[in-house]
């Protein structure tokens, strides 16, 4: 009889064990992940990394430029992500990731994440001046309403805005690829530089990992939108290598007049971090006159061949958005993938 009822646990254990394994099968099964037009390529490189093909999906475009979606495949009772940054022309692929999200809730999916590794409009964080919109809630505002249950972003501008959703926003950073990087290249005598006060907070995390480089900051002052003056540095950097850090070159502007100031300080060498690479014109241009050793982006937002010069350098990112894709997925911490 004991041994009856041992084989009869054992058998219970056994379709325990099966029926969980079967569980955690089928749940695999309902990730699904789509990409807008905005990065394909990155969005390719983060669905090798999960194992999987990126979903079927038509899109096209209208005589009188309205965009069509549809997708092609059932994903009905799914976790949809969908991969799209914000970046130029931002309104149409801000209105694109809309019309994805709503046709993926129509779509009955059960869980709909916006994978937005650039997050466009995120400098219109604030009112500076009377009679201004918050454009960053706005947008928030627009990818919540069109029925998006997650937000999963990387390097807001700001960290208020993570608080512009009334979903869980997942924000991470793109600085340990950046950091690797660096770290590799085996540099002596590191300073990280803000390029302004704005930044300091970024630019001392940036620092602490880099083996707690010391701190410099650049005095600035905003004229006007892409207009800025720079003054002085606070901190030393004659000798150094100094590494700029800021979560965007746009224009070029701010950076690189920070470069020459550094120059003129001393620094050694002078090299830019950023995580997006929006590289409106003149940026191209400004970057490549010879101020910086290196000038290191990710992919977060594509950089067009008529955009890249001798001295820049593209990382990828695509492991670290489909590691976060598969935490989130799995219910597991992402903020540990950062301590």
């Amino acid at each position: 009889m004991k041994a009856l009822r041992g084989s009869a646990v054992l058998r219970s254990a056994t379709l325990t064990l099966q029926t969980a394994t079967t569980a955690i099968a089928a749940d695999n099964n309902r990730l699904r992940l789509f990409c807008g037009s905005a990065n394909v390529p990155l969005s390719q490189e983060v669905a090798r990394y999960l194992g999987m093909d990126l979903g079927p999906m038509i899109r096209k475009r209208f005589a009188d430029g309205e965009l069509y979606i549809q997708i092609q495949e059932s994903i009905r009772g799914c976790d949809v992500y969908l991969i799209q940054p914000t970046c130029q022309p931002v309104n149409d692929h801000l209105m694109e990731l809309l019309i994805m999200i709503d046709a993926c809730r129509r779509a009955s999916a059960r869980q709909i994440t916006a994978v937005i590794p650039y997050y466009g409009y995120a400098r219109a964080d604030r009112k500076t001046a009377g009679r201004e919109s918050i454009t960053a809630k706005l947008v928030a505002n627009l990818i919540t309403q069109a029925g998006a249950d997650r937000v999963l972003a990387m390097d807001l501008h700001s960290a208020q805005i993570q608080g512009y959703f009334d979903i869980p926003c997942d924000h991470v950073y793109g600085s340990p690829v950046l950091i690797e990087y660096l770290a590799s290249k085996n540099l002596s005598d590191i300073v990280v530089v803000s390029p302004d006060v704005g930044g300091v907070a970024r630019a001392r995390a940036f620092a602490k990992k880099l083996n707690d480089a010391p701190l410099a900051i650049i005095d600035k002052r905003r004229q006007a939108h892409n207009v800025a003056e720079v003054f002085n540095v606070i901190g030393d950097v004659e000798g150094k290598t100094a590494v700029l850090v800021d979560d965007m070159i746009d224009t070029g502007g701010t950076i690189s007049e920070g470069a020459k100031l550094l120059r003129e300080e001393g620094a050694r060498q002078v090299y830019a971090c950023a995580t997006h690479a929006v590289f409106s014109p003149p940026a191209s241009e400004r970057l490549s006159t010879g101020l910086f050793e290196e000038v290191i982006v990710t992919n977060t937002i594509p950089v067009p061949e008529e955009h890249r010069f001798k001295h820049l350098t593209v990382l990828s990112v695509a492991n670290l958005v489909g590691e976060t894709i598969w935490r989130i997925h799995e219910d597991s911490s992402v903020s540990s993938m950062f301590r």
